[in-house]
């Protein structure tokens, strides 16, 4: 990771005492807890169930990155520390004045020190723990090197010159709070196709629908996520599934994109004109080409790629980048702690 590969917050993320920033495209759902001068950017999603996300003083969740706390897997940012955009943390623990590159990943319980900087796209597997000033890249993450007396310089410049710690107490901050928006996501007409979603289904406010989309019953489409069908062919979404924060889904002309019954797809997902069988969990920052074919009760990895045109068989686990099949699973996947179930959406859904 180059030094100018860093992010930084943008200046409006410095506010006064007992002041945070929040972008009015942001969604904050249940209720975290967030210190002075702390920043949620325009399309971010902070899912906090039962207060299980605390985001320090000048801390920056970046445009389009998705954070995700429960009571079992709650998450902690440190005083100061940047999500990068398009990053994914879930159940995990990043300590004061890190840098997490853009579209990295964090899985539940691993844990980042103090003054770590992670590589563009870099994913931290479960239960691993990164020592303080620790250089990370990779898919799964390596510590490359520690940070050097340069890093920590230029580190001092994207803080103001200081790397001190302010120390702040936290602000319980509710979505209720802001409850502008209609509750239910927009629909858009693609020439003479219009979506058809079942009145069961769950749209999360800022969740998009475009043309040729059927939703089937008891689905949630999160915030943020994108689901396109304005080309030839059509978008297919089964019963009872979840497609959660800024996941976007799209296909070729003259391809089908279709994802069975009981499908969860992550934060931070692109599932393009591909076939997911019944059942399976394609975890956080997954890509999947198309023409590709995953079948029923598998994983696909955090952060892997599945190729145009692959194909895996029922009931395994397939990972890497590009991906391969890694173990056959004994039984189909449970539904992982950051899936959403429904009774957790009275109390994370908007009120209108």
């Amino acid at each position: 990771m180059s030094p100018q590969q860093l992010v930084s917050p943008p200046a409006t993320s410095a506010g006064g005492a007992g002041h945070f920033s929040l972008a009015s495209s942001a969604r904050v759902l249940g209720t975290v807890h967030l210190g002075p001068g702390a920043l949620i950017a325009q399309g971010a999603v902070v899912r906090s169930h039962d207060g299980a996300v605390r985001l320090g003083a000048g801390s920056a969740v970046l445009e389009n990155a998705t954070v995700v706390g429960t009571p079992g897997q709650p998450v902690t940012v440190g005083e100061r520390a940047v999500l990068g955009h398009r990053s994914v943390v879930l159940g995990a623990e990043v300590g004061p004045l890190c840098e997490v590159g853009n579209g990295a990943i964090l899985m539940p319980g691993s844990r980042l020190g103090a003054r770590c900087l992670l590589g563009e796209g870099t994913v931290i597997p479960s239960g691993m723990l990164v020592p303080d000033e620790s250089v990370v890249v990779g898919r799964p993450g390596r510590v490359l090197r520690r940070a050097t007396p340069q890093d920590l310089e230029r580190l001092r410049g994207m803080r103001g010159g200081n790397l001190t710690l302010p120390g702040q107490p936290l602000t319980a901050f509710s979505a209720r709070d802001r409850a502008e928006d209609a509750p239910m996501g927009q629909l858009y007409t693609f020439r003479d196709k219009h979506p058809l979603v079942h009145p069961t289904a769950t749209l999360f406010s800022t969740a998009e629908v475009t043309g040729d989309v059927v939703i089937g019953p008891g689905c949630i489409i999160g915030p943020g996520v994108k689901i396109i069908g304005d080309s030839h062919g059509p978008v297919r979404i089964g019963a009872g599934v979840q497609v959660l924060a800024n996941t976007v889904l799209h296909l070729l002309p003259d391809n089908t994109l279709v994802l069975e019954d009981g499908v969860i797809v992550g934060p931070g997902c692109m599932v393009h004109g591909c076939h997911v069988g019944a059942g399976t969990v394609v975890e956080p920052g997954a890509i999947l080409c198309d023409g590709s074919r995953v079948g029923r009760g598998s994983i696909v990895g955090a952060g892997s790629l599945v190729k145009q045109h692959a194909t895996f068989p029922d009931g395994v686990r397939v990972e890497g980048f590009p991906a391969v099949q890694t173990e056959r699973l004994a039984q189909p996947p449970a539904p992982p702690r950051w899936a959403l179930r429904p009774e957790d959406l009275a109390g994370l859904r908007r009120v209108g």
